[in-house]
This record gives structure tokens, sequence and C-alpha cells, in this order.
């Protein structure tokens, strides 16, 4: 998820592009996308396990710092201020409570961010450093869900 053309709010989709051609569309099937909220929901329905991949600004990280959570971590910032103003966690409970197949299992890979307002294509340093691990972190989340090809990554994956 992101913006390619806002500096680090583009993170995620240089890691797609280096999932892209590690994995079988079979087996795994990589989206690069700038929706967000319903939109979001839309693709990720009828999947069993969505991993989402995207940039985050804690306000307490170190800038490059990469985070594994769960969708439940954000069940406190449910909200619609409008229909154009829906979080991951709205749309989630929007989808369940009204009986669509949302996924049993979303993971978020997040990298501590820097810059989301400079036009760019690139990452800042610390960001662009931080991608092979936030590489690293989706591949193993895939081999503990049984849908790692033999890439030959071996310890790298």
């Amino acid at each position: 998820m992101g913006n390619p053309i806002l500096s680090d709010d583009g993170v995620g989709f240089r890691i797609v592009e280096e999932l892209e051609n590690r994995y079988d569309e079979r087996e795994v099937t990589v989206i690069a996308t700038d929706l967000a909220g319903l939109s979001l929901l839309d693709l990720i329905l009828g999947y069993d396990k969505v991993i989402i991949i995207d940039s985050i600004q804690t306000g307490e990280g170190k800038v490059g710092q990469v985070y594994r959570l769960d969708a439940e971590d954000f069940t406190t910032t449910r909200h619609a201020a409008s229909p154009h103003d829906v979080n991951l966690a709205t749309a989630l409970e929007l989808g369940k409570r009204l009986g669509l197949s949302v996924p049993r299992e979303i993971v978020i890979i997040a990298i501590e961010v820097q810059d989301v307002t400079t036009f760019g294509e690139s990452c800042t340093p610390k960001v662009e450093r931080a991608i092979p691990a936030a590489v690293k972190m989706v591949a193993r989340e895939l081999a503990g869900w049984g849908r790692h090809k033999d890439t030959g990554l071996g310890d790298q994956a």
C-alpha cells in the first residue's frame, strides 16, 4: 500500500517489487495498490490470509524500524467521519457485519518512515536500508502459512 511518488510512502511498492520475482502467482497473489478503506476491502475479500505492507509513523519508533502487526492492533482506531474516511479496522468490521468473506488472518508489515510528503520515487536512506528486512519478514510469514515456494533464498528468506 502507499503512494509510489511520495518518497517513503512508496516503501510498500518497493517491497512488492522484490516479492513479485520470488513467488509463483499461483501460490501467492501480490498486488500493489494505493487504495485504502472500503476499496482495500474489495481487494482482500475472498482471501483466507492477507499480508498488508505499508509505511507507518508511530511518533515513537525509529525510522527504518520494521513492525509486524495484526489487524486487531488497529481496532481502537475504528471510525468513519464520512464514507471517504474509512480506515482498515472500520472496513474490516463492516465487512464482517455484512457477512462478507473477510480474511481470517491479516498481518501488517509496516516500516517506520520519515518523509511521506516530498514528491519522489526514492525512499530516505534509513527506510531504503529496511526494505530487505521487511522482505525477509514477509517471506517468514508466508513460510509459516505453508505457502513459501523454494526460491533459493535459503537463510535470506
